[in-house]
């Protein structure tokens, strides 16, 4: 069974979304970067409207993220 996480897009760069775990600042990681247009699918959002936005995510194998979904 996957777990599900809170996360944040924190911003976009090119065609990727900088993605950490929705915690304070001072408890984040490094963020990962995941294809935009991957995430705006799953959520039915544009592209340009992810930044910012409160998501929640399946962690699967190595630790990616997947099965995106808005809180």
């Amino acid at each position: 069974m996957s777990e599900r996480v809170n996360v944040i897009i924190l911003l976009l760069f090119g065609d990727q979304a900088e993605v950490v775990a929705d915690v304070p600042p001072g408890e984040r990681a490094e963020p990962e970067r995941y294809p935009a247009s991957e995430i705006a699918g799953a959520v039915g959002l544009p592209v340009d409207r992810l930044a910012g936005k409160r998501l929640t995510a399946d962690v699967g194998d190595g630790d990616r993220l997947s099965g995106w979904r808005l809180r």
